[in-house]
């Protein structure tokens, strides 16, 4: 396995030595059928820091049209609210962020994750309000369809709307495997299509180290196993291309090249992270197939910044015993974040204990709900 400093260190040089990385990109270009690629602006140093950051649940499998804005400490809480007759929300098994962030004068906007559907997509991203065209950046947290599988119909909706060589962020070539679902009996569970990439002029963007995402953010890269926690593999990928779909051997890590079928090992999963001014991390975890633990203690590391203020996303904790939820609550009472904000895949066991352990720290989330933080 490459360790985090090898893969830091590769990404450096891949960044500073302009012109094979240059070469390098155009070589990559060429193999994955025309979409441009780039390697990441490495860590080095501080991370950015934000004046404010809003985050909204653009897809998630839960709404209440009744639930009341509300503010929790100092966080403030919108809900969507009852919509007009003939619009509604649309909710399913997967998971979609857009993280507004504002740095002085300048704003970022950059969309997390793309849910199941493109249906739901774009139908979520009308009735909020989020404008294609402001995006900067795309990030995409591992290669599972319920985090990938609305990305497609979303960039041939909006062609032509998105700006130019607009950045797709993605920890590694494991993201274009083709895979199963495991899980009783096995079934197809996708691919991300390199040719609507391509076809959509983005710019693809390997983060396999912890890399800045449009000045404002920062991804973790690769995340080890450093807890308790084990690595939940309800998928198997395929190793190789044919008709242009899948993911390419050398570049995969050197222990996967020669392999065919594996389990899932999340090696290519990262998070997305902001570095709120005078409050701490804001950790996007997205789905936390490595640890929701393992993912905060890597963005703390990869940071130095110790002060976790959210952690929100999926904790991929449903499938757990109850005592391994229950060491889950234990470890994330120590982080001692301010406030803990479970969606998609996290389970109705972790939100009833957490509740009842930290229950000044937890917000319940809803599909379309917007979190405000900073001041």
């Amino acid at each position: 396995m490459i360790n985090d400093s090898k893969r830091v260190n590769l990404s450096r040089r891949r960044v500073l030595c302009a012109g094979g990385a240059a070469l390098f990109a155009r070589l990559v270009s060429g193999l994955l059928g025309g979409e441009s690629a780039a390697w990441a602006e490495t860590l080095s140093g501080l991370v950015p820091e934000v004046d404010r950051l809003a985050v909204r649940v653009v897809i998630d499998s839960y709404q209440l049209a009744i639930a009341p804005n509300m503010k929790v400490g100092n966080v403030e809480v919108e809900r969507v609210g009852m919509l007009p007759a003939g619009r509604s929300l649309l909710g399913e098994f997967g998971l979609s962020l857009h993280a507004q962030s504002y740095r002085r004068t300048e704003t970022r906007n950059m969309l997390v994750d793309f849910g199941f559907t493109s249906e739901a997509l774009n139908n979520n991203l009308a009735v909020l309000g989020i404008v294609p065209k402001d995006i900067d950046a795309l990030v995409l947290s591992h290669g599972h369809y319920d985090h990938f599988g609305g990305l497609a119909g979303f960039l041939q909706q909006y062609h032509g709307q998105l700006r130019s060589e607009l950045p797709l962020y993605l920890g590694g070539e494991e993201c274009f495997c083709t895979r199963e679902w495991i899980i009783g009996k096995p079934q197809d569970f996708g691919y991300l299509d390199r040719r609507a990439l391509a076809q959509a002029n983005l710019k693809v963007t390997y983060a396999e180290g912890p890399s800045v995402v449009a000045d404002h953010a920062f991804t973790t890269g690769y995340i080890p196993n450093a807890s308790f926690e084990k690595v939940l593999a309800p998928t198997r990928m395929t190793v190789g291309v044919h008709d242009g779909i899948g993911c390419y051997p050398d570049k995969l890590p050197a222990e996967k090249r020669t392999a065919h079928v594996i389990p899932d090992d999340f090696q290519h999963e990262l998070a997305t992270c902001f570095n709120v001014k005078e409050r701490g991390l804001v950790v996007l975890t997205s789905c936390s197939h490595r640890g929701v633990v393992n993912t905060v203690k890597r963005a703390m590391e990869v940071s130095g910044v110790n002060k976790v203020h959210a952690v929100m996303g999926g904790f991929h904790l449903a499938p757990q015993p109850d005592d391994y939820i229950r060491e889950t609550v234990v470890a994330l009472k120590e982080i001692n974040p301010d406030y803990v904000i479970p969606m998609h895949c996290t389970g109705e066991k972790f939100i009833e204990i957490v509740q009842k352990e930290m229950p000044d720290k937890f917000i319940r989330s809803y599909n379309g709900s917007r979190y405000s933080f900073g001041a």
